[in-house]
């Protein structure tokens, strides 16, 4: 018997909440990079091991049988690490049981902060080129992403830019520091004036600080735990992925006031509830010794310096890396393509995958720049700079 249409199962149509999401940028570049056997300073992630004794305070925890479901906050020893870390780094006193939240890394974290504070047509400034979840979470939250852009060229805050985009919808306010993708490090000055233009307004600051122990040439993360009237109206959230190098593992933390952690931990405890135990056990061990976070900066810089010096024999003109794992390019001495085409052919043609700026700005507006990642071994970098070297 021949089935009717009314017979054949059917999918219904949903109505997108995200119409104007597709596959990232990054999916793609990496997809492509594997396909052509590009070597791949694309996706910003490392391709070497953590340190084998942070392995082995997770296997212990694991051992010694701790693998049933935490507190929802995060295991206390963990939450207090956190607490102590915070406050001999930049002076800031967080209640450990109150004010500190272990999260299922910080994407999970910026999204949990935005869905418990912004409403239905409230508004989030965010800086363009910005990281590319900002705006879809922002969106999901039934909110408004009001872009303002950093300054062209040197990526610095406008600061007339961004006191002239606060309305009294403005719900926060994303800071990113250092910057990914432009890798550049507000200075003390630029926090004092972040604070000064928020002082008159309710409006909350969610501060993204996962490359805060990457910072070079003797630079000082200031994190805005150190600034008072920062402080006490930001959720600062930070990634021991980045951190430990173990960005698979998909754990940080948020670090808000009590009254912003407790709506923060109402979203918190329906979106993931908890993050795994023996991760966050053998995470607390391991910082008991803090070499491993203030030896970083001189870590990548290293590997900085070994990049760059390959690159200054190419045609490309070098922007500054002040921090995070990144290098921007301008391509303008190299092609005449846009970034994005630039990005395909330099994957496909020459064998290295980067990303184009492009794919951080909401307009897709192009500046003949291209970030590459230097988390990668030696000889990673050697390899790309090999065929760089053809340009």
């Amino acid at each position: 018997m021949t089935p009717t249409m009314q017979d054949i199962p059917h999918t219904p149509l949903l109505r997108s909440k995200l119409p104007n999401v597709g596959t990232t940028i990054f999916t793609v570049m990496s997809g492509l990079a594997a396909e052509k056997g590009a070597v791949n300073l694309g996706q910003g992630f490392p391709d070497f091991d953590c340190d084998p004794a942070l392995v082995n305070a997770v296997t212990d925890a694991m051992q010694r049988g701790l693998n049933q479901y935490p507190p929802m906050p995060g295991v206390p020893v963990l939450r207090e690490a956190v607490a102590a870390k915070l406050a001999k780094l930049h002076g800031r006193h967080y209640n450990a049981n109150t004010e500190i939240t272990i999260t299922a890394g910080a994407t999970q974290a910026i999204i949990t902060i935005i869905l418990a504070v912004v409403h239905p047509g409230d508004e989030v400034i965010v800086l363009e080129p910005c990281y590319d979840s900002y705006v879809p979470n922002i969106e999901l939250a039934g909110g408004t992403a009001v872009r303002v852009p950093l300054t062209p060229g040197t990526f610095r805050p406008d600061f007339d830019k961004i006191a002239a985009a606060i309305t009294p919808k403005t719900r926060a306010i994303v800071v990113n520091s250092p910057h990914n993708p432009s890798a550049t490090v507000w200075t003390e000055a630029e926090m004092h004036k972040l604070q000064d233009i928020l002082a008159p307004t309710d409006v909350l600051l969610i501060s993204d600080e996962v490359y805060e122990h990457m910072v070079f040439d003797g630079k000082q993360h200031y994190s805005a735990a150190r600034f008072a009237g920062l402080a006490a109206r930001a959720f600062i959230v930070s990634s021991f992925g980045k951190t430990y190098h173990v960005t698979g593992w998909k754990v940080g933390f948020v670090a808000a006031p009590a009254a912003l952690s407790a709506e923060f931990r109402k979203v918190h405890q329906f979106n993931v509830f908890t993050v795994n135990t023996p991760m966050q056990c053998g995470l607390a061990s391991y910082m008991a010794d803090d070499r491993p976070y203030l030896d970083l900066p001189a870590f990548y810089q290293r590997k900085r310096e070994l990049f760059r010096s390959g690159l200054a024999a190419t045609r490309f003109k070098l922007l500054p890396s002040e921090g995070t794992y990144f290098q921007c390019v301008d391509i303008s001495p190299v092609s005449d393509l846009n970034e994005a085409d630039f990005c395909k052919w330099l994957t496909t043609e020459i064998g290295v995958a980067a990303i184009p700026l492009s794919a951080f700005y909401g307009d897709g507006f192009d500046q003949r720049v291209v970030r590459f990642c230097f988390a990668k071994k030696d000889e990673t970098l050697v390899a790309a700079l090999q065929r760089l070297a053809k340009l």
